[in-house]
C-alpha cells in the first residue's frame, strides 16, 4: 500500500468515526425530546407505570389542555416573552454602541485602552452575588420586570466579540465613506451593520437564549407571582413538585400523571427557541469564528 492509499484509508476511517460520533451525539439529543413528547401525550396509567418509551401509549391531549388553561403558566410564559424581546433588543443596542468606538485605534478614540482595560477587568472580576443584589435593591428594581432585564443589559463577552468583528471590516470602506462626507453614525448604520449581519444574528441568538433560559434571577429578585418568568415557574413545578395550579379538582389526579404534565410544560417551554433557531442558524458558525479570530 503506497502513501496515497494509506492517507486515503486513514481519511475514510476518520470520516466514518466522525459520522458515527455525530450520529450518536445527535440521537442522544433527540431521543430525550421524543421520549418527553411521547410521555406528554400518554395517559396516567402508562406514564406512572413506566410503559412509555418513544411512542405515546393511549394518546390523550389532556396535559396540554391543562397547561394552556393554567393562568399562572401563561402569565409566566408572556413575562418570559417580554423579557426576552425587550432584554435582547436592549442588549444588541448597547453592544453595538459600545463595541463600535472600541474597535477604533487609540488615535481615533482617546482613552480607548483605559476603557478597554475596564471592560476586560469587569468581565474577569465581579463584586459577588450579595453586592449585586444590594445594588439592584438600592436602584428600586426589586420585584419589577426591570430586575430581569437591566442587570443583563450588557454582556461584556459579547461586546468583545462584536468589537473584534468590527475590526475585521476593511478600513478602506470607512475611509471611502468619510471622503464622501459620511458621519460616524452613517458609517455605523450603512457600512458596518450590513456587513456584520452574521455576528449580529449570532449575538442576538446568544442573548435570546440567555434571557429565555434564565431562572436564578427570577428566584431571588422576584416575589410577585405575576412577574415570575417561565423558567423560574418551571423550576417550582419540576423541583418542588408543585402541581396545585394544574390539579385543583380531585378528578384531575385520575385523568393524567404529574410526569406527563411536567413533560408537556417542558416541551412548551422549548418550542419558542426551536422556532427561532432555524432562522439564525445559517449565521451561527460564521458569526462566532469571524468575531473571535482577531484580538
Amino acid at each position: 500500500m503506497n502513501r496515497a492509499e494509506r492517507r486515503g484509508f486513514g481519511s475514510r476511517v476518520f470520516d466514518i468515526f466522525n459520522h458515527t460520533f455525530l450520529l450518536v451525539l445527535g440521537l442522544s439529543c433527540i431521543i430525550p425530546l421524543i421520549h418527553l413528547l411521547a410521555l406528554s401525550f400518554s395517559d396516567r396509567a402508562a406514564a406512572t407505570g413506566g410503559l412509555v418509551t418513544l411512542w405515546p401509549v393511549r394518546p390523550t391531549p389532556i396535559t396540554y389542555e391543562k397547561v394552556l388553561e393554567a393562568g399562572v403558566f401563561l402569565n409566566a410564559f408572556w413575562i418570559s416573552v417580554i423579557r426576552t424581546g425587550v432584554g435582547t433588543t436592549l442588549q444588541m443596542i448597547l453592544i453595538i454602541l459600545i463595541s463600535f468606538p472600541l474597535s477604533k485605534s487609540k488615535e481615533e478614540m482617546p482613552f480607548r485602552n483605559i476603557i478597554m482595560g475596564s471592560v476586560v477587568f469587569a468581565y474577569l472580576f465581579n463584586g459577588g452575588l450579595i453586592p449585586w443584589f444590594l445594588v439592584i435593591r438600592k436602584l428600586g428594581m426589586l420585584n419589577t420586570i426591570w430586575a430581569l432585564i437591566i442587570p443583563q443589559a450588557l454582556p461584556l463577552w459579547n461586546v468583545i466579540l462584536m468589537m473584534n468583528f468590527f475590526r475585521r471590516v476593511p478600513k478602506e470602506l470607512e475611509e471611502a465613506s468619510i471622503i464622501d462626507g459620511a458621519t460616524y453614525w452613517q458609517i455605523l448604520l450603512h457600512v458596518y451593520l450590513p456587513i456584520s449581519v452574521p455576528a449580529l444574528a449570532t449575538l442576538t441568538l446568544f442573548g435570546a437564549v440567555g434571557h429565555w433560559n434564565a431562572w436564578f434571577d427570577g428566584m431571588i429578585l422576584i416575589a410577585d407571582r405575576d412577574l415570575i418568568p417561565l423558567q423560574t415557574f418551571l423550576r417550582t413545578v419540576v423541583v418542588k413538585m408543585d402541581m396545585n395550579e394544574f390539579m385543583r379538582n380531585p378528578e384531575d389526579f385520575d385523568m393524567f400523571s404529574d410526569r406527563s404534565l411536567r413533560a408537556a410544560q417542558t416541551l412548551v417551554t422549548v418550542v419558542p427557541i426551536l422556532v427561532v433557531y432555524p432562522f439564525l442558524q445559517r449565521y451561527f458558525v460564521s458569526g462566532i469564528t469571524l468575531g473571535a479570530l482577531k484580538g
